[in-house]
């Protein structure tokens, strides 16, 4: 079984990349690192960068998970193949482009584009936010499902994620102490659905609602606390349709005798304060 160490980027295609970029250094809060062949980077703590935008199809979304080791990276290409997965190794100039020594791709059950990488660049200067919004980390995505039934099999029997929790037969899948790091939502398409930060207290989720509210970002779920991860959560809109999501407070979860919990697809299972989302997969 593959041992994912941790989740380490999303790169999304834009049709708008100038537009993109203003959204995540004016309205993010994000760390703008370099512009590069088509492509900004930005930071939100020591990884060289979390998130990239790159000009072309909005559908167009990767995922990137660490891999501890070369010889990891090739046991997981082996385990792969064998349950009939087609993988590649990424050339130089995609490894290049992403600021790792080794990539590994392939796509889950549902279309979703994955990539592996070991060695990936961490940065030496401290992560320097373009403004306040009190964010601490680049923590987990949601992930479109075509069948989540069939994609929690591939994430826990040949990635080695653990379900923690279930809103309906949406899986919220751990890789390590974390709550969660990736979620599964019903869809009729692959691709990311929601990027989560981390924020240091309540206190910045709520500075970020009136900050938001203030320049008409659309909010399409909270402020609210989650039952499942405990977590206190703002989500709100991006580029193209893109969810963004503010969290503090996150569950982590070390009892290896822990019994995953069964929530009900409804607003009481996804919001313990009674906050009602206004986010397709969540309804």
């Amino acid at each position: 079984m593959i041992n994912l160490h941790d989740i380490r980027y999303v790169r999304l295609g834009t049709a708008d990349l100038d537009q993109a970029t203003r959204y995540c250094v004016d309205i993010l809060g994000l760390q703008k690192v370099r512009a590069l062949d088509g492509a900004v980077y930005f930071r939100s703590d020591d990884r060289d960068h979390t998130l990239v935008y790159f000009d072309g199809d909005p559908n167009d979304h990767a995922t990137g998970f660490e891999i501890s080791s070369m010889e990891e990276m090739e046991q997981a290409k082996r385990d792969l193949e064998e349950a009939g997965v087609s993988t590649h190794w990424g050339s130089d100039s995609e490894c290049e482009a992403r600021f790792v020594r080794d990539l590994l791709v392939f796509h889950d059950p549902s279309g979703n584009r994955i990539e592996l990488v070991h060695r990936p660049f961490h940065s030496g200067w401290r992560y320097f936010p373009s403004r306040d919004a009190g964010i601490s980390g680049f923590s987990h995505i949601g992930l479109r499902s075509r069948d989540p039934a069939r994609d929690e099999k591939f994430w826990t029997r040949i990635m080695g994620a653990r379900v923690s929790d279930w809103i309906g037969d949406s899986p919220l899948l751990r890789i390590d102490e974390i709550h969660h790091k990736i979620a599964l939502f019903p869809s009729d398409r692959p691709g990311v659905q929601h990027i989560n930060h981390q924020v240091e207290s309540v206190d910045d989720i709520m500075r970020s609602w009136y900050f938001l509210s203030e320049r008409d970002i659309p909010i399409t779920f909270g402020p609210g606390r989650h039952p499942t991860s405990s977590a206190m959560f703002l989500y709100f809109e991006g580029p193209e349709g893109m969810v963004y999501e503010y969290s503090s407070g996150v569950r982590s979860i070390e009892d290896e005798d822990y019994r995953p919990r069964q929530f009900p697809a409804e607003p009481l299972g996804f919001c313990m304060w009674g906050a009602k989302p206004n986010i397709k997969e969540f309804k």
